[in-house]
C-alpha cells in the first residue's frame, strides 16, 4: 500500500510564495501520475496540477503562470511552488499518487491548509 504525506502549508499574504512537497513511500516503482488537488470550502475538488513519470505537466488554467510542479530527486517525490498566491488559492492542497498495477490505483494524502490572506 503506498502512503502520501504532504508538507509545506501555510499562511501568507496575497502575493507571496508557498512550497508544497510531497512524498509517496511504500512502492518500489516509480509513481505514473503524481498530482495536486485542491478543496476550498463549499466547493468541489479540483485539480491543479500534475506530472507524468516522464515528467510531461498540466496545469488547471487558474494557476498557469503561477504554479510550478516538479519530480524530486529521490523518487516518488513532488514539489509545488506556488508563486504571485491569490485569496481565491485558499484551500486545502491534497497529494495523490495514481499507478497502475493490475489495475488504476489512486492513493491520497491527509492534506494541507493553504492560507492566502493579508
Amino acid at each position: 500500500q503506498v502512503q502520501v504525506v504532504e508538507s509545506g502549508g501555510g499562511l501568507v499574504q496575497p502575493g507571496g510564495s508557498l512550497r508544497l512537497s510531497c512524498a509517496a513511500s511504500g512502492s518500489t516503482f516509480t509513481i505514473d501520475i503524481m498530482a495536486w488537488y485542491r478543496q476550498a470550502p463549499g466547493k468541489e475538488r479540483e485539480l491543479v496540477a500534475r506530472i507524468s513519470s516522464g515528467g510531461t505537466t498540466e496545469y488547471a488554467d487558474s494557476v498557469k503562470g503561477r504554479f510550478t510542479i516538479s519530480r524530486g530527486n529521490v523518487r516518488n517525490t513532488m514539489y509545488l511552488q506556488m508563486d504571485s498566491l491569490k485569496p481565491e488559492d485558499t484551500a486545502v492542497y491534497y497529494c495523490n499518487a495514481g499507478y497502475y498495477s493490475a489495475t488504476w490505483n489512486s492513493n491520497w494524502g491527509q492534506g494541507t491548509q493553504v492560507t492566502v490572506a493579508s
